[in-house]
Formats: C-alpha cells, sequence, structure tokens
C-alpha cells in the first residue's frame, strides 16, 4: 500500500520528483481526491497530494484576478472572490455527486481536468480564464509559464497545454485565473414538451439571439420530472433582464409557450445540470460525457437509441451530452465510438467500475499521427514517464 506524500513547498516536491526520476519510480498525483476516478485508473509507486500547498497567492479585484496554489480548496477560493461580487466565469462542476467522492475539490484539480460546466457556452472553458501556471516537470525542474494577462504566451503554450492533461504532464503547484463579475441576476425561461431535435433548434435560436443566454440545456420527459423541459439562462444587470427574458419568449413563441423561473427556483436546476445530478442514480450505470456540434446531438442520441437503452440530457445548447446507461461488459462503448466517429464528435467514459475503465478508451482514441504528438508532448515533459501513467491513454 502507497503511503501518500503532501509536501508544504514546492521546492520539495521537485526533490521528490527528481528521485522518483532518477529512480524510476512512478507517481499518482492527487489534490482533494474528488476526480481521482476520472480517467483509467492509476497503478503507481508513489502518491503525491497537493493538500499541504494550500493559500491564496495573490488576489486583485481591481484587475480580475486570482493566483492560488494547487491545493487550496475550490470553496475557499470563490468564497473570497464572492466578497467582492465576483467568479470563475467556466462555473466548474462538482463531480462529487456523479462519483461517490468526499474530500474537497481543489483550484488545482479545477485546471488539471479542464473542468467547466453550464456558463461555458457563453464565457468558454476553464483553459480560455487560466492565464498562469507553476509546476514540477518529470525532471523536477520547476517551471512557470503564461502570467496575469491573457496574451502572455510565445513560443508553446504550457498553460493550455496542462489544463485538462490530467497531471500527466506535470504537477501542477500554483494556477492564475482570471475572474468576472457575479451577475447582479438570474432568469429562466423554461419550455415543456419538446423533443429532441425541436428543443435543440430552439437553443440554437436563443443563443443566436443577441439577449446573451448564458447557459442552454434540455432535459428530456423522465429525467426530471414527467414531462420534457427546455431551459434557457440569461444573466446580468437586473435592468435589462426583465426585457431580454421577455424579447426571448417572443423570439421562441413560434416553438412554444414559455414560462419564467424564478432564480430562487432556478438557480438549484441549473447547479443540479452543472454536476450532473439527474444521472446520479442507478450508481451501477456508465455515464458517458459526449461532446458534438449541437445540431448533431440528437442525430447520435437517436443513433443509439435503437441500439440500447439509456437515460440522457443535453447541456451546452446541445454540444454536450450526458449519457447514463448499464455499465455490462463494454458499457456499449463500440456502439457509442462508432457515432463519435461518424459525426467526428467525442465521448468521455466519465464514470465505470475501475475493471472497466482499465479496459476500455476512457477519452476518444486519437488518430495515429496526433496519438505520436501527444506521446512527444508526454516524453518532453515527463521523459521517464513517471506522472500518473495511463490515466489518459494506455502507455503514455
Amino acid at each position: 500500500m502507497n503511503v501518500t506524500k503532501w509536501p508544504k513547498s514546492e521546492d520539495v516536491f521537485a526533490e521528490l520528483i527528481r528521485s522518483c526520476s532518477d529512480d524510476g519510480r512512478t507517481i499518482r498525483i492527487e489534490g482533494g481526491g474528488t476526480r481521482a476516478a476520472l480517467g483509467r485508473p492509476v497503478a503507481a509507486d508513489e502518491v503525491l497530494s497537493t493538500h499541504g500547498l494550500s493559500g491564496v497567492t495573490l488576489y486583485e479585484p481591481s484587475e480580475l484576478v486570482i493566483s492560488a496554489k494547487a491545493g487550496t480548496p475550490l470553496f475557499e477560493i470563490e468564497a473570497a472572490i464572492s466578497a467582492h461580487h465576483q467568479m470563475l466565469p467556466f462555473e466548474p462542476m462538482d463531480h462529487r455527486g456523479l462519483l461517490g467522492t468526499a474530500g474537497e475539490p481543489t483550484i488545482g484539480g479545477v485546471a488539471a481536468c479542464g473542468v467547466s460546466g453550464p456558463r461555458r457556452i457563453q464565457q468558454g472553458a476553464a483553459r480560455d480564464h487560466l492565464l498562469g501556471i507553476r509546476f514540477v516537470n518529470g525532471r523536477g525542474e520547476i517551471v512557470k509559464s503564461g502570467g496575469r494577462v491573457m496574451k502572455n504566451v510565445t513560443g508553446l503554450d504550457l498553460v493550455k497545454l496542462s489544463c485538462g492533461a490530467y497531471g500527466t504532464l506535470g504537477l501542477l503547484t500554483e494556477v492564475t485565473f482570471k475572474l468576472r463579475p457575479k451577475p447582479q441576476r438570474t432568469g429562466t425561461l423554461a419550455i415543456n414538451g419538446l423533443d429532441d431535435a425541436r428543443a435543440v433548434a430552439a437553443l440554437s435560436m436563443a443563443l443566436g439571439s443577441p439577449f446573451e443566454v448564458s447557459a442552454a440545456a434540455h432535459l428530456p420527459a423522465g429525467v426530471v420530472g414527467n414531462a420534457a423541459c427546455t431551459l434557457l439562462r440569461i444573466e446580468n444587470f437586473a435592468d435589462s433582464l426583465d426585457y431580454r427574458l421577455g424579447e426571448l419568449a417572443k423570439l421562441l413563441a413560434e416553438i412554444g409557450p414559455s414560462r419564467r423561473l424564478e432564480e430562487l427556483e432556478s438557480l438549484p436546476l441549473w447547479r443540479d445540470i452543472r454536476d450532473v445530478a439527474p444521472l446520479v442514480a442507478p450508481r451501477a450505470h456508465a455515464v458517458w460525457r459526449i461532446s458534438a456540434a449541437p445540431t448533431d446531438g440528437p442525430k447520435i442520441v437517436a443513433a443509439l437509441q435503437a441500439q440500447f437503452s439509456f437515460r440522457h440530457f443535453y447541456d451546452w445548447g446541445g454540444g454536450l451530452v450526458w449519457l447514463a446507461c448499464e455499465a455490462g461488459e463494454h458499457a456499449n462503448a463500440a456502439a457509442i465510438r462508432a457515432q463519435t466517429k461518424a459525426f467526428n464528435a467525442h465521448a468521455m467514459l466519465v464514470r465505470a467500475p475501475d475493471a472497466l475503465r482499465a479496459r476500455l478508451d476512457v477519452f476518444e482514441p486519437q488518430a495515429a499521427g496526433l496519438m505520436l504528438l501527444t506521446a512527444g508532448i508526454k516524453r518532453s515533459m515527463d521523459p521517464q514517464g513517471i506522472f500518473n501513467p495511463g490515466r489518459m491513454y494506455a502507455g503514455v
């Protein structure tokens, strides 16, 4: 059984990683442990945790920038910036309910896994707001990349490269994010009874309007309640919210009548969509995350429904399909991969038993040339392949 080590300084991390590199010992990286079940299972000789590397190192509310050590709990970041009416714009998902994990999500884990939520459709992904990082590479060298402004990169963009690399390229020690002001008010329009294709058409129409929709989701019948529900969120200044909600309702009138959900009713609903709460149970089911062109989402779902049973819903205007099905021997992976190939989409197996995740491609398989490039980047930053071996792709 491996003993988890949680140094409290970047220098000690570097020393430990150098030692592991010299001896050929592999490392599993942990933060709060809430996302440890994402990706393929990692068997490693050592476990290094950023739990002891915590604290905000810089926060300038006037510049909308915050830097924090990687092990800083996310709730501490959110509390600090909320006091100044600011937020992380990409609305990071909390995986604890879906994965059945405990502990506290960390800001480093958000960056390492590239975690975004419903507001991504308007504000962009986590990687779009990650300004700078400090990390220790596979040689035990401390590297700084990026800074405190958006356009500060020359050469290889290690900031964007590390965001969503799941700790396979280096151990993050500090991250810097760009913030946004919190909206004064939030309003949501709901349209009931649409099938998937008409719902996605409504979402596309709304997102193409000038009314600044910040989230767009569709819950088919039986996912939450008996009736299908199509949801559109508008945020920001209170003075303009009523006008924009009214105009959006007029725009969508040809598709169906809408009703307005008040803020106290809609906030928990959007949190559940963010955290995939409708698909948490039954826990024995596998959960897939399919990213596609929004108009292709319903086509992929229809093709899969002809092959096996599942529950699903749409986020990101139809461009993100969450799907829960029987895990079985292969969790219907072949059927799903066939559709992602046909529609140039991507699927990630987010939740499944360890044995199944060890056998399957958890992330969308890469073409041979791209896989060579991925392996080459891994070797350049982690020559001995010691960080989270095989977490994203077998043998990498």
